[in-house]
């Protein structure tokens, strides 16, 4: 039995709280069961330098654990140093909310995600995904009040993440920290609101997986992930 009697294919508490931080043009704070990490989007009238008169913009996302956002304190990661895992996971969301946006369509500008995680239970950086493209909507909305261009068009396709695993032999959605930590199999999932992958991670970490449970897998992600895209658009289209 899954904790709080979750079944198999049952994600967990999705909450994504609009508006969390002030300053950002974009900000929510998104939870997943007991995962919490604050999304802040910022554009800049600028892009990086191989983009420059094309007319094209730019996205692109840091990542990071606080110190205490787990059991023990970890020591807070400068970004010269920052680990390989950082790295990775950073680059995984950028390429992913690039992949949702039509960059041709917001000009010369640059919209750089920060997610930071401040309560981690398993599953930050598919929460950061998911997060990030509503940072990144809500950024764009207040953008398009002073500069010429649609929020609307600028969107390509909502996109949204979860995580599974086979865990002693079963195979789960949403794995929280210490499912995740005793997986066999572990794998992420990307996918937009066309049923479409972005982006697949697997690693069989103790045992190796069959065709048929990878298959199982991709049919669980995509209810799942069909599942938090609804959350996103009733989010993004609720008036507090």
């Amino acid at each position: 039995m899954r904790k709080n009697g979750r079944k198999s294919n049952e994600l967990r508490d999705i909450r994504i709280s609009k508006n969390y931080v002030t300053h950002p043009e974009g900000s929510v704070l998104i939870e997943y069961g007991n995962t919490k990490v604050i999304c802040n989007a910022t554009i800049e009238n600028n892009v990086p330098r191989f983009l420059k008169g094309q007319n094209m913009g730019w996205v692109t996302a840091e990542y990071g654990m606080l110190p205490r956002s787990t059991n023990e304190r970890m020591r807070r990661e400068a970004k010269s140093k920052q680990g390989g895992r950082t790295m990775e996971i950073q680059r995984l969301i950028g390429r992913s909310l690039r992949s949702a946006i039509h960059l041709d369509k917001i000009g010369e500008k640059s919209i750089t995600v920060d997610c930071d995680v401040i309560q981690a239970d398993g599953g930050t950086r598919t929460a950061s995904i998911t997060g990030g493209f509503v940072a990144v909507c809500l950024a764009l909305r207040n953008a398009e009040k002073n500069d010429n261009f649609s929020s609307s068009d600028a969107i390509k396709s909502f996109t949204g993440s979860v995580s599974l695993g086979k865990v002693n032999g079963e195979i789960l959605l949403d794995l929280d920290y210490e499912e995740d930590s005793g997986a066999q199999t572990d794998m992420n999932f990307v996918m937009n609101d066309q049923g479409h992958f972005v982006e697949m991670q697997g690693t069989a970490e103790e045992d190796s997986f069959t065709r048929k449970e990878l298959d199982q897998m991709i049919d669980l992600a995509s209810e799942g992930i069909k599942s938090i895209i609804e959350i996103q658009k009733k989010v993004l289209n609720s008036y507090d």
